[in-house]
């Protein structure tokens, strides 16, 4: 098992005043009260952006605050190529935190949430803003959860035409979608640059985002002969992309 990752504010080698650094707050909470570290524990401390840091914990105070001691100082990780961006229509229900865990497991890069003509959920308001940032939080935690370094960023919410603009700039543009006349695991992939893949909701894509997609140079692509739900999609287009590219290998 490897060392439990604890997401940190900063993470620059002027935050480690003699190589140590103090761990508070919720997440020193959770460490000291949910995982009960104690003094010679491994951790890894990150900022979600590549910055990360391995330690030993020296010693757990009051109830939520760790002592760690870094003794290789501050690591970056780079970000990986291609970059994958997942497009993700907003699904009902709690099934949008559960395609953001599950794709943020495997690996994607970016998730844009898209609020689709046939979205039966959509965000407005406050509404909209709370749905955010549980979204947001929730690739927070299956980065921890899943020993990542580089957090995956979670956009603003976009609508169909700023989907069509990303698309454009995309160097790998796709939508999942029946009428694809090959599988996304034939697709000539780049080997660097951005990809971007729409996953639309549950009632599909309508022909008329399909139309302005195709505009931006988004070719239709499906992944085999089931129908997977929209909060599944993602996560299984994303793991194909990441074993095609070698970033799995």
């Amino acid at each position: 098992m490897t060392a439990p990752v604890f997401v940190v504010d900063s993470l620059r080698p002027q935050d480690l005043p003699g190589g140590d650094y103090v761990l508070d707050g919720p997440e020193g909470r959770h460490a000291v009260s949910v995982k009960r570290l104690r003094a010679g524990e491994d951790v890894v401390l990150t900022d979600g952006r590549g910055r990360w840091a391995e330690g030993v914990v020296k010693a757990a105070e009051g109830k939520d605050r760790l002592v760690v001691a870094v003794a290789d100082g501050v690591r970056e990780e780079p970000a990986e190529r291609p970059r994958i961006t997942v497009v993700q229509a907003l699904p009902k229900g709690d099934r949008g935190e559960l395609a953001v865990e599950t794709m943020t497991e495997v690996g994607v890069d970016a998730i844009v949430p898209w609020a689709a003509s046939r979205c039966i959920t959509q965000w407005k308001g406050e509404r909209g803003l709370k749905a955010l940032g549980k979204w947001r939080a929730t690739a927070r935690e299956a980065g921890k959860q899943s020993r990542r370094v580089r957090f995956p960023d979670v956009a603003d919410a976009a609508t169909s035409k700023q989907v069509a603009s990303l698309l454009a700039e995309a160097d790998f543009a796709a939508v999942l979608h029946e009428s694809g006349e090959e599988p996304l695991s034939v697709a000539e992939l780049p080997a660097d640059g951005d990809i971007v893949l729409v996953v639309g909701p549950e009632g599909g894509v309508s022909p008329e985002e399909l139309a302005l997609f195709a505009e931006a140079g988004a070719k239709p692509f499906r992944l085999g002969r089931s129908v997977l739900r929209t909060s599944t999609a993602g996560t299984a287009a994303t793991a194909v992309l990441l074993a095609r590219t070698g970033r799995w290998s």
